[in-house]
Order: C-alpha cells, then structure tokens, then sequence
C-alpha cells in the first residue's frame, strides 16, 4: 500500500474512534468550553479532541514512512509542544501570551534545528545572510499560520474542514512531485481531520480546543516550507503553497485589519467577527458559512496547485488575483453584520477565535 494512502487510512480510523474515548475524558475531568455571549454553542461542549487528532496523526506518521526520521522527529517534537501548551491553555493554566510568544516561535526553532526552514533568501542571496533572513521568516511564517488556525476555530467543523482541504491538495503536490515524508504526513492530516469532523461538524459533539487548533496550524505551516516542488520555476514553487493555505489567511486579514481599526488587539480580543461570522449574518447560516469557507479552501488550493503548473510570471497573475480577491472581499465584509466586542483583552486566544 502506497505510504500516503497508508497515512491517511491509519488516520482516519484513529481520529475516528480515538475521539470517543477522549470525549468521554474530557467530560470527566471537566475539560468542556462553557456556553458565553461570544461563543456559538448553547450548550457545554468538551474540548480535547485535539489530543485525539494529535494521536491519529503520530500513530500513522509512525506507521506509515522511514523516510526522514531526524525530521519527523522534530517536526512531532514541535507540533507536540504546541498540542501541550494548546490544551494546558483550554485548561485555564497559562496566559494566552504563553502560546504566541514562546511556545509558537520554540516550535518553530525546533524546525529549524531539524533542518526545516524557508529558504527564499538563502536561494536569492546565499550565505549566512540568506539563512539569518529564512530563519526568520520560518518564525514568522510558523507563528503567523499557527496562530491563524488557532483563531480559525469558531465554529462547528470549520477549523477541521478546513485543514483537510489544506492537507489533500498539500497531499496531491507532495504525491505529483515524489516526496514521501510530505505526501504521508500532508495525508495524515487529512485523515485525521476527516475523521474528526464526523464528531465535530454541527451539531459538534466535541471540539479540537486550542491543543488541536495550534496543532494543525503548526503541521499546515511545517508542510508548506517542506514542501520541495522540483523542475518548476521557484517563484512559483514560492507562491504555491502560501495560496493552498488562502482560507486561513483570508480569515486572519480580515480580523486583523477590522479589530485593529477599532482599536482593538487582534489576537486577544474575543468577537464573532470572523468571515464565517459574517457570511452566517448575511444569511447563510452556520452551516452555509462554513461550507462556504470550505469552498473558499478549495479554490484557494486550486489556485495553488494552478499555479505549481504555471511559469513564475503565470503563477504570479494567479497570485495578484487572488489577492485582489481577498481586498475586495475584505472590504464587503467589513460593512457586513457582527458583533462588536468591547476593547478589553481576553485570557484565552481560543475565545477570541
């Protein structure tokens, strides 16, 4: 059986009946996110399912490739920490500061001490310089993705589908390019994001909570600078996966640019003023916000995958789009209906999610 479809298998089951017994956990020891005026949810909900989709992606990394031990290594050593510090944080046990500032950029040194890092400067410039630049710029792209998913999750199924749409198109381009270690771990995320949203999607029977969030952010983020696409102009190979992970950044733009013209701290500020808040006033629902958003996930990574087929300057046009895209979209939405949240600090990133 191809590696990948082994990953993915292997997840899939797992996250799936992983999940029952960690519910069932955090029920127990009362591991549940309270009901709230910036919450969704109208009934207490538990919140370790992160630790289910954090087992199915180890066992099927673990099962599934050889390939590549010292990176597989760090690259769990990393998003370990962030799962820990994720789900100590759903717990109520450290300041959310915790997570951004220490926790997020550590991880991310972990990359960098297996030998995973960005490398647009060292190709440009070269030499100790280039990697002083790339290195960070891996600490500034793995915050920034981490933290964009661990604000992604604000609603039933979003947070999950979303990765899973990531991951299948990070799958494809790691399986079109022959890179094993990519294809099975982009392939475990898939199934173990699969896997949960039978339990998560609305009406959730369980969330992810911030261990999960940080988690997959941490794994989207870990992918695309692995990713290797050989034989295609680098411009291109650059613009690739920044554009399959659109649907988070889409979200993190508009919540960045809305709460920092009111005033307000973008990431410790808790509202329901995401994209998917939005779409959800204007009609659409719940679930008819989250599909969309799905939606956007997948053209996104069309947009990607596109563009790895393209030249740079073709890739480029695909780019500019995209983003003239996200302006016009940025600036319907901000005239959209939501909640305005009032300009204090929260104690938990995942309720300013």
């Amino acid at each position: 059986m191809p590696a990948g479809l082994l990953a993915f298998s292997i997840a899939l089951v797992a996250s799936v009946f992983l999940t029952v017994p960690v519910r069932a956990l955090a029920i127990r020891f009362g591991m549940v996110d309270l009901p709230g005026p910036r919450k969704v949810h109208l009934q207490p909900i538990p919140l370790l399912g992160g630790v289910a989709i954090y087992a199915a992606v180890v066992i099927a990394a673990i099962f599934s490739t050889s390939a590549a031990r010292d990176q597989i290594l760090g690259i769990l050593a990393g998003a370990t920490l962030v799962a820990a510090v994720g789900v100590l944080d759903d717990r109520g046990l450290l300041h959310h500061q915790v997570k951004l500032f220490v926790a997020m950029p550590v991880a991310a040194g972990i990359l960098l001490a297996s030998g995973i890092h960005a490398q647009l400067f060292t190709t440009l410039f070269g030499g100790r310089s280039g990697y002083l630049l790339d290195a960070a710029l891996t600490i500034l792209w793995v915050v920034g993705i981490t933290a964009s998913f661990s604000i992604l999750d604000h609603m039933d199924g979003l947070c999950a589908g979303i990765a899973a749409v990531a991951s299948a198109f990070f799958t494809a381009l790691a399986l079109l390019h022959g890179q094993t270690l990519v294809t099975s771990l982009a392939a475990a995320s898939l199934g173990a994001a699969a896997g949960f949203l039978k339990w998560n999607f609305k009406p959730a029977k369980i969330f992810m909570g911030d261990g999960g969030a940080m988690f997959f952010g941490f794994l989207m983020a870990t992918l695309a600078l692995k990713l290797r696409l050989e034989n295609i102009d680098r411009l291109s190979a650059w613009l690739a996966p920044v554009l399959i992970l659109g649907a988070a950044i889409f979200d993190t733009a508009l919540v960045t640019i809305s709460r920092a013209r009111r005033g307000l701290l973008p990431f410790t500020t808790p509202g329901k003023d995401h994209v998917a808040h939005r779409f959800a006033n204007l009609g659409l629902g719940h679930r008819g916000a989250v599909l969309t958003m799905y939606l956007i996930g997948v053209l996104c990574g069309g947009a990607g995958l596109l563009a790895s087929f393209l030249s740079g300057r073709g890739a480029l046009i695909v780019a500019a789009v995209c983003l003239a895209g996200l302006v016009v979209a940025i600036s319907i939405l901000e005239r959209a209906p939501y909640e305005r949240q009032q300009q204090k600090p929260h104690t938990a990133m995942r309720s300013a999610a």
